[in-house]
């Protein structure tokens, strides 16, 4: 039997093929779309270790930039107010996770998108910053790795006064910026415990730091705590250097710090943190829910002496705390 399509039928098959190739191309264009990865940073990615280690984390769960996913990078280059227009870039691309490497990165991200998973390798006090409902139990778009441990600041303080002889004033430089404060709190309530007088030196930006530190030497501190920070970390090696010019023993949260010539740190391990972070975002890739991934805690503090550093201090570390170093720079 011989079938005939008229004129308006053939007209109307060809209509519908022709609306569905679009459709079809766009679903193989999909398919095959690797997977992308944005990474929102508080640093330049010269000289970031940290970052480096995630990267290879990710290698070691299969990931192969430019291979099998796509990495899309911005940084704020220490300018924590670049954070929301930075975000924003990196939200428009739809990305299947956002590592936001910092709290304030990550507080930028998440007012921008409920939906996108959210990874910080770096979190301080996420509950109230209303980026977690637990610890346990994240219940949102973000997770992540705590970069500190409670009475963290307590125990630099604690170190300083096993360092440095008959300490009565303790100097700190915080970045009010960030409006992480948990750690200048615990820092005063333990200077307040111990009858220590601590001194603030408040900065927003890295063109504060030479006003901040002169201030601090006229105020005749013996000691300088530096907060953990993402703009104080991307200034680590001038920081280091007014340090040393004022002669001001200054203990870090990182050993970033102390590689970049800095005297003592005291915290967690960044890379380490930023190498579990890749963990996070495999999980997220294979379809995990990141509001089901509970926040980790950091496992080890380590503790990190440049020696070098004290001589030109004129400085002598007791045995009692080189005992306890994990590592000494000669």
């Amino acid at each position: 039997m011989t079938v005939t399509m008229g004129r308006r039928e053939l007209l109307a098959a060809l209509g519908g093929a022709a609306a569905a190739w679009p459709l079809a191309a766009l679903a193989q264009q999909v398919s095959t779309r690797r997977p992308l990865v944005a990474v929102l940073s508080a640093v330049t990615r010269e000289r970031n270790l940290p970052l480096n280690a995630f990267v290879q984390g990710m290698r070691e769960f299969g990931y192969v930039e430019g291979e099998n996913i796509d990495i899309e990078y911005r940084f704020a280059e220490g300018r924590l107010d670049r954070f929301p227009a930075l975000a924003d870039e990196l939200v428009r691309l739809s990305p299947n996770v956002i590592v936001a490497l910092v709290t304030p990165a990550a507080v930028a991200t998440r007012a921008l998108t409920q939906t996108i998973p959210i990874v910080c390798p770096l979190l301080a006090d996420p509950i109230h910053f209303g980026l977690i409902a637990s610890d346990a139990r994240p219940g949102g778009n973000v997770t992540g790795i705590l970069f500190r441990t409670e009475g963290l600041a307590g125990k630099q303080l604690e170190l300083a006064l096993q360092m440095i002889p008959d300490v009565v004033t303790i100097g700190f430089v915080v970045n009010v910026a960030s409006g992480v404060i948990i750690d200048r709190q615990e820092l005063e309530h333990a200077c307040q415990k111990l009858g220590i007088k601590s001194v603030p030196a408040e900065v927003r930006a890295p063109n504060d730091l030479d006003g901040a530190f002169r201030a601090l030497s006229n105020d005749h501190v013996q000691a300088v705590i530096v907060l953990v920070d993402g703009m104080l970390f991307s200034e680590r090696t001038r920081i280091a250097a007014l340090a040393a010019a004022a002669r001001l023993p200054t203990i870090y949260g990182f050993r970033d710090h102390v590689d970049a010539g800095g005297l003592v740190s005291y915290g967690v391990n960044l890379a380490e943190n930023f190498h579990r972070a890749a963990a996070y975002v495999n999980k997220i890739l294979k379809g995990a829910n990141p509001g089901d991934l509970p926040v980790e805690f950091p496992t080890k503090l380590e503790l990190v002496i440049n020696e070098r550093a004290a001589k030109a201090l004129g400085l002598i570390i007791p045995p009692s705390v080189l005992v306890r170093a994990d590592e000494v720079i000669e």
